[in-house]
């Protein structure tokens, strides 16, 4: 069990610095990080924000974004896994009933984890969810459908499916690994984030007790913060990566780059045209960590006296964040071999995981539209919308 917000920052520091020797070996041979993850979950760390009346250490969104950003910077695969669990613990905290929270918290505290069957291919678009959610006649329910990019889905105990009902309404039901009917396949193929196993969730009319079925619906009725803190986390991963790449580059100029002829200089760390580029990479770095706290204080504000105008500023700090740690993480993984020189691009050495990473992470949503809410926002004194990715 972990206590509280200290605790969870030493034990995620401590998870980065273990973790980090075997991140470059794994993605290379496509080694799913099933022991580390284990590992993760023996700590307590998976159950930091369950509330406190609960047993839980409810952490602040500062504390989890820089838990997710420590171990990004170690291995982003493996910081990507927990982002839908953390997601689905705060649906359960907004919309659970009594009942549920209290059965679903226990779950996390004995270590349970939650996957994610969310996304569908083929679809006109990401909220053209067609997986059903069926009532019968017995009170239970049956859910069918095709999930696709269910990262954690294959490590999970439980699986929260999102759903939409007769009346078209989106739930989430929450469903046990081991669930008859519910396959998941381990065929993601992603050139980054390789070790996400990322696949395919089938559901072929698999029973669900009303008690595992959460109306989702509702978080959008009013003021909330399921999107800021779910992008929040993508946020972090971002600039865990970009932190990565830059240690990564420093290591590597200061430890094998060779000087240019003519910098006059006996090693490249002392060439300033070099420098001066590290010092703009750092400035990036420096500006998207700082963005995350900033969004991260937001979420927290917000949490604390929660309105439509407290809601709309952590969700405007938090696309900020992400908006700018994508690009950042995109930047600093490309200049590590401008950097670093040719023998850098050696496959061997996998310097390119970074930005493989990096590309793959920023592709899970555009950035150019939370610039356009953030401009309208400004400009207009629009608040964002409702929809869970803000």
């Amino acid at each position: 069990m972990i206590r509280d917000d200290a605790e969870a920052l030493r034990t995620a520091a401590e998870l980065a610095e273990e973790f980090r020797p075997g991140a470059s070996g794994r993605d290379a041979r496509r080694e799913l990080p099933r022991a580390e993850l284990d590992r993760l979950t023996v700590t307590g760390l998976l159950a930091v924000t369950v509330p406190a009346e609960h047993g839980g250490a409810d952490v602040s969104a500062v504390t989890l974004a820089e838990v997710f950003r420590l171990l990004a910077s170690a291995d982003a695969s493996l910081a990507q896994i927990p982002q839908s669990h953390f997601a689905y613990v705060n649906v359960l905290r907004q919309q659970g009933s009594p009942e549920q929270r209290a059965f679903f918290f226990a779950e996390v505290l004995a270590g349970g984890r939650f996957g994610n069957a969310q996304s569908e291919a083929g679809t006109k678009h990401l909220q053209d969810i067609r997986t059903r959610l069926v009532a019968a006649g017995d009170g239970s329910y049956r859910l069918t459908g095709v999930k696709n990019y269910s990262t954690g889905a294959l490590f999970a105990d439980w699986i929260p499916v999102l759903a939409r009902a007769e009346d078209d309404l989106l739930h989430v039901a929450y469903v046990p690994a081991d669930a008859p009917g519910l396959t998941v396949t381990d065929d993601w193929d992603g050139m980054g984030q390789r070790t996400t196993a990322s696949g395919t969730v089938e559901l072929a009319d698999v029973v669900v007790p009303a008690a595992h079925v959460v109306p989702h619906h509702l978080t959008f009725t009013g003021p909330q913060l399921h999107g800021a803190l779910a992008q929040l986390l993508h946020a972090a991963i971002d600039a865990g990566i970009a932190a990565g790449a830059l240690a990564e580059a420093a290591d590597f100029v200061t430890t094998r780059s060779r000087p240019w002829f003519e910098s006059g200089y006996e090693t490249a760390a002392e060439d300033p045209l070099l420098i001066q580029r590290f010092g703009e990479l750092a400035l990036r770095h420096r500006a998207a960590d700082a963005l995350l706290a900033t969004a991260a204080r937001a979420v927290d504000t917000a949490r604390g006296d929660l309105d439509d105008d407290s809601a709309a500023e952590a969700s405007i700090a938090v696309a900020a964040a992400k908006a700018y740690a994508g690009s950042a993480a995109l930047e600093i993984a490309d200049a590590l071999f401008e950097v670093s020189g040719t023998r850098a691009a050696l496959d061997g050495l996998n310097l390119h995981r970074h930005w493989r990473d990096a590309r793959t992470h920023t592709l899970h949503d555009p950035a150019r539209w939370k610039i356009q809410h953030l401009g309208r926002y400004v400009l207009n004194g629009t608040r964002p919308p409702r929809h869970g990715l803000l």
